[in-house]
């Protein structure tokens, strides 16, 4: 069955799987909807997209993804408020970010209206598939690959964009203990780090691991080249809050421009939290934790919103945060999840509803 949604074909599967689905107990990002966007870059441009079924895909072995890693993604949400509207949070600032990070690594910038005509309407398809349950949402996952093939070594002449969606419930559950690490790094000047490129994610693996078996749950990255400032929190940003100050490190080569994070900055000064944007120093946080002067330290991204740390490890040495009665971290995450669920004002203009 086909039909069309602006302007976008949909080919709609014959079959549905939403009643097989459990959404009281959704595990984040385990069970898919029934369909996904699909568009193809061929012939030196991006071809129309498609709504089609969710299935696999089929690629040559000399796809060049899985030889030189061609590979960016974004994570973003749609919600349902009680009156059944569709809405997004800021998803102009994730179609810029895929593009910033496909220029990065030489992958063709998609066209504006395919990603977001093409993502209003897979959510006009599977608006079904949008839970309605407190802390679930439909997880969003855009992405772009090379499916051109060759083994030598330069860009791809074709990709693949894809969004797929994903009824999701909360992310983490509970406060995280984190190791700060001293020999690792996450990115490097004049790398990849602030780009969404699915190698940054693959390199932490292996370092998260031994936080793991040493009883943490994730890792604080440092900078690259001294290991002194703190710059990320497993695969988020990072906040501080050193007695009444908020305190997150500045964007750079190395650290992504968080949508998330960026939010949390305007909405902190729109309340009146101070807000420093400065590195962050290791023995700053050391010596604020020992003087009990480290309030709250928390991860920041779309998935979990707002992570909460309740303490950390450095060499050799742990470090419990304060159990602080309504935290910036708590405060600051209801007022982001009201905004997106519409259940307050938006004066910044960051919720769009999907029509």
């Amino acid at each position: 069955m086909s039909a069309i949604i602006n302007d976008i074909e949909i080919i709609k599967a014959k079959t549905t799987k939403i009643n097989d689905v459990d959404f009281d107990n959704l595990k984040f990002g385990h069970v898919f909807s029934d369909h996904m966007l699909e568009c193809n870059f061929k012939n030196g441009k991006w071809q129309a997209p498609k709504v089609v079924p969710y299935q696999a895909i089929s690629l040559d072995p000399s796809s060049k993804i899985f030889h030189y890693g061609q590979s960016v993604f974004e994570g973003m949400k749609a919600y349902k408020d009680e009156n059944e509207k569709v809405w997004l949070f800021r998803p102009l600032e994730n179609f810029k970010r895929l593009n910033i990070s496909s220029k990065r690594l030489a992958i063709p910038e998609l066209p504006e209206s395919y990603f977001m005509d093409g993502l209003k309407a897979l959510l006009e398809v599977d608006k079904d598939w949008i839970p309605t349950n407190e802390g679930s949402s439909l997880y969003i996952r855009p992405f772009v690959f090379a499916s051109g093939n060759g083994f030598h070594a330069s860009p791809a002449d074709e990709y693949k964009f894809i969004i797929c969606t994903a009824p999701s419930g909360s992310y983490f559950a509970g406060e995280v203990k984190v190791l700060i690490e001293e020999k690792y790094s996450r990115s490097a000047n004049g790398g990849v780090g602030f780009a969404k490129a699915g190698g940054n994610y693959a390199g932490q693996f292996y370092p998260t691991q031994l936080a793991i078996e040493k009883g943490y749950q994730q890792v604080i990255w440092t900078d690259d080249n001294t290991h002194e400032y703190i710059e990320e929190a497993g695969a988020m940003n990072i906040f501080v809050r050193i007695n009444d100050t908020l305190i997150t490190g500045p964007t750079s080569d190395r650290i992504l421009d968080g949508i998330t994070r960026k939010s949390i900055i305007e909405l902190a000064k729109s309340e009146g939290i101070p807000v420093e944007v400065r590195k962050i120093t290791v023995s700053e946080v050391v010596e604020a934790a020992k003087s009990n002067s480290l309030k709250e330290m928390f991860g920041a991204g779309t998935a979990a919103v707002i992570s909460p740390i309740a303490g950390f490890g450095y060499k050799g040495a742990d470090y419990l945060l304060p159990t602080i009665n309504d935290s910036y971290g708590s405060q600051l995450k209801k007022r982001i999840t009201d905004i997106q669920t519409n259940k307050t004002d938006d004066p910044f203009g960051w919720r769009y509803e999907v029509k």
